[in-house]
């Protein structure tokens, strides 16, 4: 199956209710994260991305902090941000729609003026993030309950 979709910035109520859909589907009953552990305080002020299809399904989002909401995780660097639940729906997966999720963060970043992007990835998907230019560093933690590890990658 190949769908035709477009990576935007999530604007308005109703494309922010489409990315907490996608998050809830996927880390919430696919994944068993606790509903209160998956929305925070960051959603408010985060940028968040959605990818949809033509007909307006959405298929994956994620979100970019930056700026004072991002120090807590990228080592106090200002000029970092912090890319964060990126979830694709099931039924999208295998289309490059996480991948494409994970540039448009990247531009919305590099508009922002931020110099790197760092992101905590479960430990299984080390491998599609490092396949993106990211490089892990420091010990694995857990975070949800789920091995994680800090990674990078330079803008």
């Amino acid at each position: 199956m190949t769908a035709a979709y477009s990576v935007r910035e999530a604007l308005g109520p109703e494309d922010r209710e489409a990315c907490f859909a996608v998050r809830r589907e996927v880390f919430v009953v696919e994944q068993g994260v606790p509903q209160e552990l998956e929305y925070d305080t960051y959603d408010a002020t985060a940028v968040h991305v959605l990818a949809v299809r033509e007909d307006g399904l959405p298929l994956g989002t994620g979100r970019l902090l930056f700026g004072a909401d991002a120090v807590g995780k990228t080592g106090a660097d200002v000029s970092v941000g912090s890319l964060g639940r990126l979830a694709v729906s099931e039924a999208a997966r295998g289309l490059g729609v996480g991948a494409a999720l994970v540039r448009g963060i990247e531009d919305v970043a590099r508009e922002r003026g931020l110099t790197a992007v760092d992101l905590h990835a479960q430990t299984h998907a080390l491998g599609f993030y490092e396949r993106l230019g990211y490089e892990a560093y420091g010990p694995e933690f857990p975070d949800a309950d789920m091995p994680h590890r800090a990674m990078r990658r330079s803008l």
